[in-house]
């Protein structure tokens, strides 16, 4: 990557192909363990896991695809979406969009590389209106749809689990595929469960099943305290996921391994399962049903837990603004802050957010900061034609491609006729250009302009920095930043005192 004409390498510290490798070749172990039917369990991001590439430079987000795709004649997918998720219109957070309409996004994604979608399953299932809804919508689309149900005393009451009135309950899945791929659009899903609820049910049709989990995150191999393994944490800080030392792990092989709650209060009930299945375990810790190599594809450690705690701070900016939007608590704050704490970092940590508030100080509104590979920071300030944002992104575009500031990328001339588009066509109250529409109008001249031209080839170098807001963005402007693969974070302060915000 070069900046002004100067080359400056990007920081990797993971090895993606060695990844790819040693987990392939880790799972195809896992199948051989079982003579029937595997249910695979994969937990965190499949499609586009931003998280992990975040955390792990080198990582690309599609590594878990590219993965599959050894496996795909022997594979299908379930999709697994908790009701109470739909009923509460939960977004992911990386791409803002509802867990449903991601599960119909992950179906026609895994379709177009030519994985075949066996189902949907709605976990939690009590009635909810809205999930009931997704599930006729689902049928309406031609994909088969199957309910589960809340289990009392999930996971402590193993024998009433295990029985007709817990697992029996849920409906049987219908596969056609020896590896059964068990996903779902965000953490809580109940993608265990399903898996669990499965075997349960293929043991009483006397088909030989096993189980097996992908989970990249925490990491087993490296320590609990990683940052890597605490940012996983503030990750799920909603969720109260707690990273743990595996005590059936330690007990059974005398070595730590780390794990987390979750994993570890289920994992009785999978043993139990599995003995009655096979007669005898093959599993003698949660860790063991794993099948997760991230760790050994670590080859820069420094690099990954600066990387790491840059996510621990941007998870904090996230949860103080889901508080400010009411759509957060202030016990995801509280815990988040514990875990900085925990790493020994701060807010002051991440030097973006300090050159946004400064520049908003001194124009007296909005601004915006962007961190650049060689460390130097760009800013972008309100004006009457440009938001923050809009001009952060066209500055940042000038300095890669060693274009002055002084020469404008875009005419007034050109700006002018949007603006009034949106104002007196669209009834629009603010004229100034959001990202997308300065990118549409970059895009338009540079089929005349070179100098235009050159900028728009520089967006690709934007992919990995980091950026701050000290303003909370409109949906539009975040989620061009997201695409475009900035790390983007805001203050939890509106632009306006006014009560409703788009």
């Amino acid at each position: 990557m070069k900046i002004n004409g100067d080359e400056v390498m990007p920081i990797k510290g993971f090895d993606n192909e060695k990844y790819i490798r040693l987990q392939s070749q880790n799972i195809r172990d896992r199948i051989a363990m079982f003579g029937g039917k595997l249910y695979m369990e994969f937990g965190g991001k499949l499609f586009d896991d931003y998280h992990a590439a975040r955390v792990l430079p080198g990582f690309e987000p599609d590594a878990k695809v590219k993965m599959l795709l050894n496996f795909k004649d022997d594979a299908e997918i379930v999709i697994a979406i908790n009701a109470d998720a739909i009923e509460k219109n939960k977004r992911r957070g990386d791409l803002g969009i509802t867990y449903d309409l991601d599960t119909l996004r992950l179906i026609d994604a895994f379709r177009g590389i030519g994985l075949y979608v066996g189902s949907v399953v709605i976990t939690r299932y009590t009635g909810q209106p809205l999930a009931a809804a997704f599930e006729e919508r689902l049928k309406a689309l031609g994909v088969k749809v199957y309910r589960h149900y809340p289990i009392k005393d999930y996971p402590s009451n193993i024998p009433f689990i295990v029985s007709e009135e817990g697992f029996g309950k849920n409906d049987y899945i219908e596969t056609e595929k020896k590896l059964v791929i068990v996903t779902a659009p965000g953490p809580g899903s109940g993608k265990m469960a399903t898996c669990l609820s499965q075997l349960y049910h293929e043991h009483k049709r006397g088909v030989k099943a096993g189980y097996a989990k992908f989970e990249t995150f925490p990491i087993w191999s490296i320590p609990l305290k990683h940052p890597v393994n605490v940012a996983y944490e503030a990750a799920t800080a909603d969720l109260n996921d707690v990273n743990m030392i595996d005590p059936f792990h330690l007990e059974a092989y005398g070595k730590t391994a780390v794990n987390y709650n979750r994993d570890i209060e289920i994992f009785p009930v999978l043993n139990a399962m599995m003995e009655k299945i096979l007669g005898e375990s093959p599993y003698k810790s949660p860790t063991d049903m794993g099948v997760n190599m991230a760790g050994f594809g670590i080859v820069d450690d420094e690099a990954v837990k600066k990387a790491a705690k840059q996510e621990i701070i941007r998870r904090y900016y996230g949860a103080l603004v889901n508080v400010r939007q009411g759509m957060g608590s202030e016990d995801e704050v509280s815990k988040i802050e514990l875990l900085m704490n925990q790493t020994g970092v701060t807010a002051e940590d991440r030097p973006v957010v300090k050159a946004a508030l400064k520049k908003a100080a001194d124009t007296g509104a909005p601004a915006a900061a962007m961190e650049l590979p060689d460390g130097r920071i760009i800013t972008g300030k309100t004006s009457k034609l440009l938001g923050a944002s809009s001009a952060l992104l066209l500055n940042c575009l000038k300095e890669f491609a060693g274009i002055p500031d002084s020469i404008e990328l875009i005419s007034p001339n050109i700006i002018g006729p949007i603006q009034s588009l949106k104002t007196e066509i669209m009834g629009n109250h603010n004229p100034r250009l959001h990202t997308d529409e300065i990118m549409i109008a970059l895009s338009i001249c540079a089929v005349t302009s070179d100098t235009a031209k050159k900028a728009l080839e520089q967006v690709h170098k934007l992919r990995g920095l980091e950026a701050h807001s000290s303003v909370i963005l409109s949906r539009v402007d975040e989620q061009v930043f997201r695409k475009i693969g900035v790390n983007i974070t805001f203050e939890p302060q509106y632009q306006t005192k006014k009560l409703y915000h788009n």
